[in-house]
């Protein structure tokens, strides 16, 4: 009984029988697949809206005011993310922009 494999036996025993190669492609299907290509990307894009307004996201409840213990108003501000800390941040930071003094009152989900 002989133990010398050829390269080619070797090959088999580790990675199996080689695939069969494509077959060679039409350069009229060439020309057509950008086409396809970028029907799928416009349907992806619509998807991708189409998911976006279903998302479920935070609602946080500012406290805000101009005036050193003075009288504050309770805003609202609703985030688009999961992430309690972003949620918090941008409704800061929104809300910086018109008011001096800004406190966090709570970040619930929607």
């Amino acid at each position: 009984m002989t133990t010398e494999l050829t390269e080619e036996e070797m090959r088999r025993a580790l990675f199996g029988e080689p695939e069969t190669p494509a077959s060679v492609i039409d350069i009229h299907e060439q020309d057509t697949a950008p086409e396809i290509v970028i029907a799928e990307q416009s349907t992806a894009v619509k998807k991708k809206k189409l998911l976006k307004s279903f998302t479920s996201g935070l609602k946080v409840t500012l406290r805000v005011g101009n005036e050193f213990e003075g009288k504050m108003h309770e805003i609202v501000h609703e985030a688009d993310t999961l992430s309690s800390l972003v949620a918090e941040q941008e409704a800061t930071k929104i809300a910086k922009k018109k008011f001096r003094f800004v406190e966090v009152i709570s970040v619930k989900s929607m």
